[in-house]
């Protein structure tokens, strides 16, 4: 309990998503000469609106595995939230000079699944779609999970279905297309070489503190 504790405090750089979550509405209202990426394969693609469920999902997602990784490995923590803020910048820098726009198709049921469609619809403007940043922090933790060490088999399963469905929800809603998926995730597998693998977050162990104060 004690170790929960001292690591709760790392749960105040959460913060920096609803920041994040501002950005991309200020920059969600600008269509700016919009273009889009639709290609044969998205054209092939159904729409089925059953997976506005996972898309929504999304949400709660990311901050559950946040707060996971957070009373589980700090470093694990920070990191992913280093390479999610970081990828995110560089999504909002594409979508301030390269706009781009997903056609949507017209939702015409009053049933419950509907509605949940027409309000994401009605609540996120079709815009910043390359690259996705729903598949871009999906990927983020479904990469970042694997350094979480003595996971349960369970855990790992829920992890990566979920993460599936919420990244092919994107196609099947129509708020993204293949070339905004593929982009997000070249961009997460290369911020994560980055954050994982070339820089390193130090994050002091109980142990290292008690010696650095007997010492002094």
């Amino acid at each position: 309990m004690k170790v929960y504790l001292k690591r709760a405090p790392y749960l105040l750089f959460l913060l920096i998503i609803p920041v994040l979550g501002l950005i991309y509405q200020l920059l969600n209202e600008r269509s700016h000469k919009a273009v889009d990426f639709i290609s044969p394969i998205d054209q092939s693609i159904p729409f089925v609106p059953i997976f506005i469920i996972p898309y929504i999902l999304w949400y709660a997602y990311i901050f559950c595995y946040l707060v996971y990784f957070c009373f589980k490995d700090p470093k694990v923590y920070l990191k992913t939230l280093t390479l999610i803020a970081a990828g995110e910048m560089m999504c909002f820098v594409i979508y301030f000079f390269f706009q781009t726009t997903v056609p949507r198709p017209a939702v015409m049921g009053d049933d419950i699944i509907s509605m949940m469609v027409q309000f994401v619809y009605t609540h996120d403007q079709p815009y910043n779609c390359f690259p996705s940043i729903h598949v871009l922090t999906t990927f983020a933790i479904m990469l970042a999970s694997i350094h979480i060490k003595n996971k349960h088999m369970i855990n790992t399963i829920m992890l990566h279905i979920g993460g599936t469905l919420i990244i092919i929800s994107t196609l099947f809603v129509k708020q993204h297309v293949i070339f905004d998926m593929i982009g997000s995730m070249f961009l997460v597998a290369f911020l994560y070489g980055l954050s994982f693998e070339l820089f390193s977050i130090r994050v002091p162990k109980k142990s290292e503190t008690v010696y650095v104060k007997n010492k002094g």
